[in-house]
């Protein structure tokens, strides 16, 4: 079979819990990778190249833009922030599968550049779930929870356009079974071409 690892981005409504589904994924199962965004701005204390972040110049970043280096790139306050094609690359030949979380918009570029990219979506199972978590955090304003639920309205817009639905409720079981998606995904038979044409071959020679 194919050994080549399956770049899947991740979205889902802040609140969600996707950070923690995530870094949960890559402690209980050693297969997985999570891609190391490119950035302008300035390390923080305890940040290190390579491991955070890739630390970049402005001119630095804007020669990546330029020579299509990065698989996708936004710009916030300032800073630009991108995903870098040859450390995904890299990591997807060695049979790793690299977990990217980003934004709707940005997962859409990212599958319409690379159509084999598996798109996953997680939620909360309600609405009013969503805001108690928000609130729970206790780390934002109302107006600021406020703001998070309008673009959650927003985001909602655009969940079909994934492949697949993660509802969050309980952590464990949630981890479980984004694994066991993402290890099916594997079994998908356009991923598999080089072992059907290699079939084909050898029934051709019987």
């Amino acid at each position: 079979m194919d050994k080549r690892g399956i770049l899947i981005v991740v979205s889902g409504f802040s609140g969600s819990g996707k950070g923690t589904l995530m870094k949960k994924l890559l402690e209980d199962y050693d297969n997985y990778a999570l891609s190391i965004s490119a950035t302008t701005r300035s390390p923080r204390p305890g940040e290190e190249e390579g491991r955070e972040y890739f630390f970049k110049t402005t001119e630095e970043f804007e020669k990546m833009i330029a020579k299509d280096e990065l698989i996708e790139y936004a710009r916030y306050v300032n800073n630009y922030y991108g995903t870098p094609r040859a450390y995904v690359e890299k990591q997807l030949v060695d049979g790793k599968d690299v977990v990217l979380e980003i934004e709707i918009q940005g997962a859409l570029k990212v599958k319409e550049k690379f159509p084999d990219t598996m798109l996953l979506f997680v939620t909360p199972p309600t609405a009013a779930e969503l805001k108690n978590r928000l609130v729970g955090r206790g780390t934002e304003t109302m107006d600021v929870i406020e703001e998070r639920m309008n673009r959650a309205k927003e985001e909602a817009e655009g969940m079909e356009e994934y492949d697949y639905l993660i509802i969050n409720d309980d952590l464990e079981d949630c981890v479980r079974e984004m694994h066991s998606i993402i290890q099916g995904e594997h079994r998908r038979s356009f991923r598999s071409q080089a072992f059907i044409e290699q079939m084909k071959q050898e029934l051709k020679g019987e």
